[in-house]
């Protein structure tokens, strides 16, 4: 089944109140609901683009595809790259782990990244 997943964007994006932030972003307070609830059945391409400028992401990054049981060989299935094996991205996570010492150096590797 494919569906919309964005709990690894919010967490990537540390947008710790997702049903706030997207009815302050313009999106009805119904398509809110729905979306971070993992509930939607259809969506707009114009809400996929608005989602991906928002996000600064592409489709793919919001789509998350779980293969049936009947499915056979998920390794041949050109939607295997959508299969999302829990792979929250918090930033904010890992800085507050590391040491101060370290934050500088990845400040520079963040700015560089940025710059490409």
């Amino acid at each position: 089944m494919l569906k919309v997943n964005l709990q690894r964007i919010f967490a990537g994006r540390a947008v710790a109140k997702p049903y706030t932030y997207l009815v302050q972003q313009g999106f009805s307070k119904n398509f809110a609901t729905r979306l971070r609830a993992g509930k939607l059945q259809r969506v707009d391409l114009a809400d996929i683009e608005k989602l991906c400028v928002l996000f600064q992401c592409t489709p793919n990054d919001l789509l998350e595809w779980v293969p049936s049981a009947a499915e056979k060989d998920v390794e041949t299935q050109p939607l295997r790259d959508l299969i999302r094996m829990n792979s929250n991205v918090s930033v904010l996570a890992v800085l507050n782990s590391l040491p101060y010492s370290k934050l500088a150096e990845v400040e520079k590797l963040i700015s560089e990244k940025a710059q490409k």
